[in-house]
C-alpha cells in the first residue's frame, strides 16, 4: 500500500488553550490512528500555546530588558514540552526522538514509525517555519495549519467590524496581511518568516480551525473544507 503523508503544524492554542486540552488530544489521536491504520504517515509539529506566553510574560515581568532571543527560547522550550506530551500520547506509533532540527531529518519514508513529532528549532521564527522546512526537505507540496481560527481575515476581526474572511489567497497578498517581521508571541495566522519560505518553494498551506475534526477529515480526504487556502 502506498503511504500518504501529511504535515500538520498543530497550534499551541489547541494543545494548551489555557489548561491542557486532553479531551481534544484524545479525539485527535483517535482520528490520526484511524488514518495510520489505513496507510498514512504524519509529521506533527507542536506549537507553544499559552504555556509559552505565560513563561514569556513572567520573564518580562521580572526583567523588562529581556531580549527577543530570550523570549523565543522560552517559547521554543515550551513547544518541546508540548511535543513530548504528543510523543507520549502517540508512543506506540511515534519515532522515539522528537525532531528539534528540521535540517537533520532522517528519510521519514523509510522509518517504520508512522508519526514524527517535531518542535521548535531556533529563535527568529515559530514552529510554522519548521513545518515549512520539513515540507521542503521531504519534497511535500502542501501542509495544514491547525489553530483556533476558522479563516484568515483581511484584518483582525476582534478589532475591526469590516474584517472579511478569506477562503483563497496568494502568498503575495497573504504576506501583505501578516507582514515580514517575526516577534516572539506574535499572534498571526501563519508566521511571516514561514510565509516567505512557503512562497519561495510554492508550498500550499491550508489554515483551519483544528477543533473541528470533521472539517479536518474532509481536508485529509481531499474534499471541501472550511478554511483558507494559501498558494503561489
Amino acid at each position: 500500500m502506498q503511504k500518504k503523508m501529511c504535515i500538520i503544524s498543530l497550534g499551541g492554542s489547541l494543545i494548551v488553550p489555557d489548561d491542557i486540552d486532553w479531551v481534544y488530544l484524545k479525539e485527535l489521536k483517535k482520528l490520526l490512528i484511524f488514518y495510520i491504520e489505513n496507510g498514512w504517515k504524519f509529521i506533527l509539529i507542536a506549537g507553544g500555546g499559552r504555556t509559552a506566553r505565560k513563561y514569556q510574560d513572567a520573564a518580562y515581568g521580572v526583567d523588562e530588558t529581556l531580549t527577543d532571543e530570550d523570549r523565543d527560547w522560552l517559547g521554543i522550550h515550551s513547544t518541546r514540552l508540548n511535543a513530548q506530551l504528543l510523543r507520549t500520547i502517540f508512543r506506540d506509533y511515534a519515532y522515539p526522538r522528537i525532531n528539534t532540527n528540521p535540517h537533520d531529518l532522517e528519510d521519514f519514508s523509510y522509518c517504520k514509525e508512522s508519526i514524527i513529532i517535531a518542535a521548535g528549532y531556533r529563535p527568529g521564527c515559530s514552529t510554522d517555519y519548521d513545518a515549512v522546512l520539513l515540507a521542503k526537505y521531504l519534497d511535500i507540496t502542501s501542509l495544514v495549519n491547525l489553530s483556533n481560527i476558522d479563516y484568515v481575515y483581511t484584518k483582525d476581526p476582534k478589532k475591526y467590524k469590516d474584517a472579511e474572511k478569506v477562503e483563497k489567497i496568494s502568498w503575495k497578498d497573504f504576506r501583505n496581511i501578516v507582514g515580514n517581521v517575526w516577534r516572539p508571541g506574535l499572534n498571526a495566522p501563519f508566521d511571516p518568516v514561514a510565509s516567505k519560505l512557503a512562497e519561495e518553494i510554492n508550498l500550499e498551506v491550508a489554515i483551519m480551525n483544528g477543533k473541528d475534526l470533521k472539517n479536518f477529515q474532509n481536508y485529509l480526504e481531499g474534499g471541501v473544507y472550511r478554511g483558507t487556502k494559501v498558494y503561489s
